[in-house]
């Protein structure tokens, strides 16, 4: 599943993927376990009363790599129609 985040339509970061979330061009979202909960916390929260598909990867880093970037992420959108 990681790799259609190197060839779909996707956002990365917190900003992006909340504002996917909430005008509900989400698919699905990647959530890095390593990441600080506080801040994955609002985007969790929507995608619970929207009924989006939640993917747990275990590191920043790893997600980062799958969706292309040379830095970790701690959230990651696989948009809708992509």
């Amino acid at each position: 599943m990681l790799s259609e985040l190197k060839t779909k339509s996707k956002v990365i970061g917190v900003k992006q993927s909340l504002k996917a979330v909430k005008t509900d061009g989400a698919q699905c979202v990647y959530f890095a376990d390593d990441a600080d909960p506080s801040l994955l916390e609002p985007i969790r929260s929507v995608c619970e009363e929207k009924g989006i598909h939640v993917i747990t990867v275990e590191t920043m880093a790893a997600l980062g790599h799958a969706c292309g970037i040379d830095v970790g992420a701690a959230v990651a959108v696989l948009l809708k129609n992509s």
